[in-house]
């Protein structure tokens, strides 16, 4: 039994907390529009900045053997494609290997610098921990992703003498407000943004992922199904969809560097 959607246990609260830049990660094209097309849709619609880092090239993705030679300038191709499609166009990629991401200082120098640069109030990110109730939410690549995001965020990105020659080039240090994770376990999600508005943006941006699917109709229905199952769970009225998250709050009022 899929449990429970505790909204109220969520730091975040819509009405209060102002959310003007986004900065969402994911290891391969096409992560983001599972995960989080809706809510990216709803936040572009009112006028919030979204930008993009995909850690990988997406290189090792696909079906059809006589795509390999092509296949990172296609799927490039379809993520900005379907970025446009809900209202992003600000890309950036780390150019990792597909399938050998790890959470290196390597990796996460270029998560830090990213966030300095745009000093986002949310930085969206895959989940560190596994799902085991659908263990295909947790590819390695996407696994390495939460884990060097996170470790990015507390405490890198605001401390100003780790990976010193950033400050020197002029980032400096910068204390990020909000940590969405997607893609984790039911256990831990704690946030639920009601996209039902926005369901035909979010579905239009994975079908642009055409090297991706071998199989459409399944894919369209497992979509919608799990947007429909969340609603559910997070107690909206029928017919609604949602995505969900483990929102997590990193610094606010209350927070005292170090503890």
């Amino acid at each position: 039994m899929a449990a429970l959607i505790q909204q109220d246990q969520s730091p975040f609260n819509p009405e209060i907390h102002r959310v003007e830049r986004v900065l969402c990660f994911a290891a391969h094209p096409d992560d983001i529009d599972f995960g989080a097309a809706g809510t990216i849709a709803a936040w572009t619609a009112a006028g919030v900045q979204v930008s993009y880092c995909i850690m990988t090239d997406g290189d090792a993705g696909g079906f059809d053997p006589a795509h390999r030679a092509d296949i990172t300038a296609m799927r490039d191709a379809e993520q900005r494609r379907a970025a446009e499609l809900v209202g992003v166009t600000d890309i950036h990629y780390l150019h990792e290997r597909d399938g050998y991401l790890e959470p290196t200082h390597e990796v996460m120098r270029g998560v830090v610098r990213l966030i300095r640069e745009i000093r986002p109030d949310v930085v969206l990110s895959m989940h560190p921990e596994r799902n085991w109730q659908r263990i295909q939410k947790s590819h390695p690549d996407h696994l390495a992703v939460g884990e060097a995001v996170t470790r990015a965020v507390y405490p890198a990105v605001e401390n100003p003498f780790a990976y010193p020659e950033l400050a020197e080039a002029g980032l400096e240090a910068y204390k990020l407000p909000w940590l969405w994770l997607y893609a984790g376990p039911e256990e831990r999600e704690n946030h639920v943004v009601d996209v039902t508005g926005h369901v035909d943006a979010k579905l239009q941006a994975i079908h642009v992922h055409v090297s991706q699917h071998p199989d459409v109709a399944a894919m369209e229905a497992a979509v919608r199904q799990g947007m429909s199952v969340n609603a559910q769970r997070a107690g909206l009225p029928a017919g609604q969809s949602a995505e969900a998250f483990h929102v997590v709050a990193v610094n606010g009022p209350g927070t005292i560097a170090g503890f």
